[in-house]
C-alpha cells in the first residue's frame, strides 16, 4: 500500500461535508484521506480558518493535498491559511464542490498523484448531468 493525495472538504456546514466525506468513503477508498473543515469549532454554520490548518496538515500523508471549498468565504478562508502555511503540496481546486471531490478522491483512490487529482476535479466542471 503506498500513499494517497489527501483530500480536505472546507466547508460552511459539518453536515455538508460530513455526508459528502460519507459519499467518498463509498466511491474511493478507505485508503483515501478525506478530512473536514466545515463549520466553527462550536458547531456553528461558517468557517474557520483554524479548522482548516489543522485539516491540512492531517491530511498529507506524503502524496500532497487538494482542497475543495464550498462557497466564497471559505475560499477566502482557505487563501488565507495557505497564504499564512505556505505548502508545496497542498492545491485549492476551481471545482464543484461535489463532483470535483468526487473526481478527486476516485482519482486519488488510484494512486494517482498530484498533479492528476487536481485535474480530475478541475475538469469536473464540465461534467454535463443531462
Amino acid at each position: 500500500m503506498g500513499t494517497y493525495v489527501g483530500i480536505v472538504l472546507v466547508s460552511h456546514s459539518h453536515g455538508l461535508a460530513a455526508g459528502l466525506r460519507d459519499l467518498l468513503v463509498e466511491l474511493g477508498s478507505a485508503d483515501v484521506p478525506v478530512l473536514l473543515a466545515a463549520g466553527t469549532e462550536d458547531g456553528a454554520l461558517g468557517t474557520s480558518y483554524e479548522l482548516i490548518v489543522a485539516a491540512l496538515a492531517d491530511a498529507d500523508a506524503g502524496a500532497g493535498v487538494v482542497v475543495l471549498s464550498d462557497l466564497g468565504s471559505s475560499v477566502l478562508a482557505t487563501l488565507a491559511a495557505l497564504e499564512d502555511h505556505p505548502e508545496e503540496y497542498v492545491r485549492l481546486v476551481d471545482a464543484p464542490f461535489v463532483e470535483g471531490a468526487v473526481a478527486a478522491v476516485v482519482t486519488a483512490s488510484t494512486g494517482a498523484g498530484l498533479a492528476e487529482v487536481v485535474a480530475a476535479a478541475e475538469d469536473a466542471r464540465s461534467y454535463r448531468k443531462l
